[in-house]
């Protein structure tokens, strides 16, 4: 199996204030070629990562009825949590072997979107979940804006394009817990999956496993840097950029042996646009080499509805 980072360069976001183009073309060209970037000095600071971890650790460590406690039915899993073995990548045989947690914007009172964006639900327990998850969410949210800024960049577009697109989006950070898994269990943890969201930002896990399936059929394994954050791209922007940026498949296998006694934890964060948002093809990505795959618009509201009924969170 490939090591990634003989193949996928390790950016700087730092770069980006000195060299907005250049930074731009590296990003878009990863992102192009395997659909993954990898970036480090991101902007979230360590101290609040460790804290994020710790907690996420916590929380899971909690009793299963306590955890149940936060389960909405028929909620698709928007805020909360989601039980072991209730999400199946699309066309999978196997559920996933993970349970998490999801959290949302923030809306003020009365916000437009207050009825296609479900409020956070809060456990009581650990301490300090809360502010340090927002404090998380906004720090994911801003380093995002600047990564969008240079796929805008990189697409033609001008810098500040996405900005209205994302504004209010319907992100989610997920706290994801991947339990020991005995000697017999299916080969992998999640099934091969695209993402549907714009792009992820991903905190690298201390276990590995994430593995993307590179263009010539052989899977390769993901694991940035220490301090460094994996970026991917989601199928709402393969669909904007007809293809041009791709939706890469993904998986997260099991470990070896002598480590499937021990838990993986990851914190992907899920950039969405707002959920009136249209994904319409950009024209600068239809030629008569490209012509274009999505004729129809969606929202992005209708579009998620639709994946998340594929993937077995909302019932039809």
């Amino acid at each position: 199996m490939l090591d990634t980072l003989t193949e996928i360069p390790v950016l700087s976001l730092d770069a980006q204030a000195g060299d907005p183009e250049g930074f731009a073309q590296a990003f878009g060209q990863s992102f192009q070629r395997f659909g993954f970037a990898v970036v480090r000095d991101h902007g979230v600071p360590p101290e609040l990562i460790e804290r994020a971890w710790r907690l996420t650790k916590a929380f899971f460590d909690l009793p299963e009825e306590e955890k149940r406690a936060h389960f909405i039915p028929g909620g698709g899993g928007a805020r909360g949590y989601t039980p072991f073995k209730t999400e199946i990548a699309k066309g999978a045989s196997h559920v996933d072997l993970k349970e998490f947690w999801h959290i949302g914007r923030e809306l003020a009172p009365g916000h437009r979107f207050a009825d296609v964006m479900a409020s956070n639900i809060w456990p009581s327990q650990p301490e300090g979940f809360r502010e340090t998850f927002l404090e998380l969410f906004a720090a994911l949210d801003t380093a995002g804006d600047k990564l969008l800024s240079a796929v805008a960049r990189y697409l033609g577009l001008a810098p500040d394009w996405f900005d209205t697109a994302v504004k209010d989006g319907n992100s989610v950070l997920r706290l994801l817990h991947y339990p020991p898994v005995a000697a017999d269990a299916p080969e992998v943890r999640a099934g091969a999956h695209e993402d549907i969201n714009l792009i992820t930002l991903l905190l690298g896990a201390e276990e590995a496993g994430l593995e993307l399936l590179d263009r010539d059929g052989k899977w390769l394994a993901v694991k940035p840097p220490e301090g460094a954050m994996v970026i991917n791209v989601g199928d709402m922007l393969q669909r904007l950029t007809n293809h041009v940026l791709p939706s890469t498949t993904h998986r997260v296998v099991n470990p070896p042996a002598e480590r499937r006694g021990h838990s993986r934890y990851s914190m992907p964060f899920f950039l969405h646009p707002a959920p009136d948002f249209l994904i319409k093809t950009l024209p600068g990505c239809i030629s008569a080499d490209a012509p274009n795959r999505y004729p129809e618009p969606i929202t992005a509201h209708d579009y998620l509805h639709e994946r998340l009924v594929e993937i077995g969170l909302i019932k039809k």
